[in-house]
């Protein structure tokens, strides 16, 4: 256990200050801050806001880290941060944050990919990745399908999302409905009390003529459309909206269409592991279908707690902890901030 890595990673990409500490694919610590109180007013993370909580709260989560996992910054023996991609500020802060430690304790630094950290949180909870697998990664600003061969030297993008990403659409529909903020954990729950079959929403990019082209891409635009319309429909004609149904058919449209192209994408690779990330990966009704769909053509799911689906520093630190382990040279202490970092750079190279 001694001889594996420890390593600390930093989180600061979007709405969440999370600092984590992994020993090899043990969690010691995940300590969080989140400013999504002060986006709610909003309807949305606003990248200033977000930007001044992180530096309010960056250096008492470093804290609350090294002393929930028993150990001081001496101890580590690698710095990762998510270098991008994400909010140009909010990633910066981060960074500049993790240089500074990292020059201080004379500690090597791992500028690493967001996408890949979502990835590699999995292996926390149920052990090595198989490789090669699937990742399905969905968020409030990503919706991709990655085949992972080795997630040290890179992934391959399947498919992605051309205009909304899942969680976006989550938050718009819920801001329609009156629902507040952030919108996927409450359309999750208000859909519980509704019909999925009541209403039949568009499921986009799934016509035979879309299967060419965007056979694994995702679009989730179309339906926000849809259902912005039935809901005014219901209202001019002086109806009520029954929230709960459109909750529950809005939810089931997103959850077929992103469990039909990852299973898809798992039969056309030959690849027997699909791993969901992210944080509509919480989503109960995404996480049963997924599972069903994939127990019919002999598929395992490989989906992490809902506490480690949503940004934190632990999957931070799984993937440095991952580069260490595999030799990788560090990054450079001029390491950008790289608000449109590629899918295919797991990590800044030094």
């Amino acid at each position: 256990m001694r001889d594996e890595p420890l390593v600390l990673g930093i989180e600061t990409s979007c709405d969440e200050t999370g600092v984590g500490i992994v020993r090899g694919h043990t969690l010691l610590a995940d300590a969080l801050a989140s400013s999504v109180d002060q986006h709610a007013r909003f309807g949305g993370v606003v990248p200033e806001v977000a930007s001044r909580a992180h530096l309010e709260a960056l250096v008492p989560t470093m804290q609350r880290a090294l002393d929930e996992a028993g150990v001081t910054l001496a101890d580590v023996d690698a710095i990762a941060v998510t270098s991008g991609p994400g909010l140009a500020g909010a990633l910066l802060v981060g960074v500049a944050a993790a240089k500074g430690y990292a020059l201080a304790a004379e500690k090597p630094i791992y500028g690493v990919n967001h996408l890949a950290a979502h990835v590699a949180v999995d292996t926390l909870e149920h052990g090595p990745l198989p490789e090669p697998a699937v990742a399905m990664l969905v968020s409030g600003g990503h919706s991709s399908l990655l085949l992972v061969d080795d997630l040290t030297a890179g992934v391959t993008p399947l498919g992605a999302t051309i205009d909304d990403a899942a969680g976006e659409a989550f938050d718009k529909v819920a801001r329609l409905l009156g629902l507040g903020f952030p919108g996927g954990p409450i359309i999750d729950r208000s859909a519980r009390d509704g019909d999925a079959a009541s209403i039949h929403f568009p499921r986009g990019l799934t016509a035979p003529k879309d299967m060419v082209a965007h056979r694994f891409d995702f679009s989730f635009s179309g339906l926000k459309t849809a259902v912005a319309r039935w809901v005014e429909a219901r209202e001019r004609a002086g109806e009520p909206v029954p929230v709960a149904d459109v909750s529950a058919s809005f939810q089931e449209a997103v959850c077929d269409v992103l469990t039909a192209k990852a299973i898809d994408a798992c039969r056309s690779t030959g690849v027997r592991t699909l791993v969901i990330g992210g944080g509509v990966a919480a989503n109960s009704r995404l996480r049963v279908l997924a599972e069903e769909r994939a127990a019919r053509h002999g598929i395992a799911v490989r989906v992490p707690r809902p506490g480690l689906c949503t940004d934190n520093g632990a999957m931070v630190a799984a993937l440095g902890s991952h580069l260490v382990k595999a030799g990788i040279a560090p990054s450079r202490l001029d390491l950008p901030a790289d608000s449109a970092m590629g899918l295919t750079e797991v990590s800044v190279p030094g």
